[in-house]
């Protein structure tokens, strides 16, 4: 059984709260690594070949924001990421997740809070070996409306073409694909795919589901199999119901 800690890659200018948030999730158990400008960051990535488990990204850095060096990862990489930004700038947040960040986190932020974040995000991002093993490969393949989505190997295809995904977008799909039919609130949604609470003002799913539409779209697909209940939350349509 492999016990080697996570990586935490921490990308933020402030050297002084990269210390006091590496030393708390040291001892939470984490292995943090820091860079403290975007293209100090982007060289590490390459060197390593993105072999970091998860990364912690600021928006506001000289020089190079996050969003930039978040558009830059999203080329070559699916690592999960959380945006850290600022308390009360919605906009930051929706921006960050259109751009394909898996989460998000107000600063000034609670330590505990964010090793909450980062092992909830771990917990969907990686391969539990022992369930996959126990489980028939058949029963790893759900497919629907041409989407082909393996929990297995965490791919997702369309009509034979391959979707990249984010981890939030693979579990959302995932769970809307297994409840096809079914109506899901968005505070369901919320707890089931992110792991938290739906707090007030929070769109991440709405954002989410966003992407997937237009990533289904773009790849020849149907965005309006996944069926908006206004103010409620999102229904994937069952099969027999994709033409009509």
């Amino acid at each position: 059984m492999n016990t080697d800690p996570d990586t935490v890659f921490f990308v933020d200018d402030d050297t002084v709260l990269c210390e006091l948030l590496g030393e708390f999730l040291s001892n939470e158990g984490f292995d943090v690594k820091f860079s403290h400008s975007g293209q100090d960051a982007l060289n590490q990535l390459d060197a390593v070949g993105y072999a970091y488990d998860v990364m912690i990204l600021d928006i506001m850095m000289p020089e190079m924001s996050g969003f930039d060096v978040l558009q830059r990862v999203r080329r070559s990489s699916q690592i999960p990421i959380i945006m850290l930004t600022g308390r009360g700038d919605d906009v930051d947040k929706i921006v960050g997740l259109e751009m394909g960040a898996d989460d998000y986190l107000g600063k000034p932020c609670n330590p505990r809070e964010l090793s909450a974040r980062l092992k909830a995000l771990l917990r969907r991002t990686k391969h539990n070996p022992e369930q996959v093993a126990a489980t028939a490969p058949l029963a790893n393949e759900i497919s629907l409306h041409n989407i082909t989505l393996n929990k297995g190997t965490l791919e997702v295809s369309l009509n034979g073409q391959k979707l990249s995904l984010t981890s939030a977008e693979f579990n959302l799909l995932q769970l809307l694909m297994q409840s096809a039919g079914q109506m899901l609130t968005k505070s369901e949604l919320t707890e089931r795919v992110l792991q938290r609470k739906l707090s007030a003002y929070d769109r991440s799913i709405d954002v989410h589901i966003s992407r997937i539409r237009q990533k289904l779209i773009a790849s020849g697909g149907a965005g309006e199999i996944i069926k908006s209940i206004r103010g409620v939350g999102y229904q994937m349509l069952a099969e027999s119901h994709e033409h009509n």
